[in-house]
């Protein structure tokens, strides 16, 4: 199957750019960033949405949105992973009692290849290495992308270059080296280690992963969002919760729905509830006063959701305000009990960052937000025992 990608373009400027060639950002809008600041210039991938329509009315194949073509992905299956109806004891409706019934449902991404949603842009940006004969990827990561990368890129044959704290969880950094990824600790923050992988771009014949810098980070998790409206029966879920930190799932999830639009398969889009752990919440705070600043001190048991300057505020912001979606904060103590209910009551062991979906929902179920709501999917993004040692039991 062919990719019916046509280009990239500027979401500032409009500007449009090869996608055969190596690009990142906008280099008109992308000129004056800077890291340890959101980016600026983010290119989306543009599809032809038309020829996409014509060939979903023959078979609504997921693939038919992928940015590269599937013959180049790398051999691990990715994607495809299990969407299911649960109930919680304590979940309400979120409506009133003569509302219709509500219907909870997860998606398990912590049994992808490597336990994480981060393989889905591993998969692509991999790919693209492969159609772009380019035989070494470096990334920056708290763990999980790294994780990934090392994962698919060993299957693939590729060199792979990781840079991340070096407070990262041990049990990350274990599963970076032992796919034989070259592991750079860093004494600082997730921030430091983004930093550290654009300076080794520059000096190398490489391609960059970095979260949101490569535009396929965002078209690769745009993935869970189509196979969510195929395993919903060909239907929009009202409502999906999404655990944010640099915000380019919340933004694959919100592009994903946007293209089933632009291809004419759906007119509805989800409301999206962006839940970000207390300490890092910029895109929360962003949201609700309009005006951006950095997360002051991001210090939470949730390592993939603890962000400083989170790459993709502007676009999610954006996001947010288009589907009409919400925030929410959540604490460590709330996303830890959350993430024993979720374990003994789904059978699903989320890691923190995922289990923050539940905590935030919890915090919301009875809100006017919800009152309509019919479907509502717990984006679950990472297994347990990525970070074992977070757990309280």
């Amino acid at each position: 199957m062919k990719s019916y990608l046509t280009k990239y373009r500027c979401i500032e400027c409009g500007k449009e750019f090869d996608p055969n060639e190596l690009h990142y950002l906008c280099d008109e809008c992308g000129r004056d960033y800077l890291p340890g600041m959101p980016l600026k210039g983010v290119l989306e991938a543009v599809f032809n949405y038309e020829e996409i329509g014509r060939k979903w009315k023959q078979n609504p194949d997921p693939l038919l949105f992928s940015a590269v073509n599937p013959k180049f992905y790398p051999p691990l299956p990715v994607g495809n992973t299990p969407f299911f109806r649960v109930n919680v004891p304590g979940l309400k409706s979120g409506g009133t009692a003569s509302s219709s019934y509500t219907k909870w449902w997860i998606k398990f991404d912590g049994l992808n290849p490597s336990g994480s949603y981060k393989d889905r842009a591993s998969q692509l940006v991999v790919a693209d290495a492969l159609q772009k004969g380019i035989k070494e990827i470096v990334t920056a990561s708290t763990g999980n992308a790294a994780c990934s990368l090392a994962c698919l890129g060993a299957s693939a044959g590729l060199k792979v270059v990781i840079f991340a704290p070096q407070n990262a969880p041990p049990a990350k950094l274990i599963q970076i080296q032992v796919h034989n990824a070259e592991l750079h600790k860093i004494d600082g923050s997730y921030d430091d280690a983004f930093k550290a992988a654009l300076e080794y771009t520059k000096t190398h014949n490489c391609m960059c992963r970095n979260t949101g810098y490569h535009p396929l980070t965002i078209d690769g998790k745009k993935s869970a969002g189509i196979e969510i409206y195929v395993q919903n029966g060909y239907k929009v879920p009202d409502w999906i919760v999404i655990p944010v930190g640099d915000g380019v799932i919340l933004t694959g999830i919100y592009k994903a729905f946007l293209d089933l639009k632009k291809a004419g398969i759906t007119e509805k889009m989800p409301h999206l509830l962006c839940v970000q752990a207390e300490s890092s919440d910029a895109i929360t705070s962003y949201w609700e006063t309009g005006i951006y600043h950095d997360a002051e001190n991001p210090i939470t048991i949730a390592d993939s959701i603890k962000v400083k300057t989170p790459a993709l505020a502007h676009w999610s912001v954006k996001a947010l305000k288009e589907t009409d979606g919400k925030c929410i904060r959540v604490s460590d103590k709330e996303i830890q009990e959350a993430q024993l209910e979720l374990a003994k009551e789904t059978g699903v062991f989320g890691e923190p960052s995922s289990s923050a979906t539940l905590a935030g929902l919890k915090k919301v179920v009875n809100h006017s937000w919800l009152k309509d709501a019919k479907d509502i999917v717990l984006l679950i993004t990472g297994h347990g025992l990525k970070d074992p040692g977070a757990v309280k039991l």
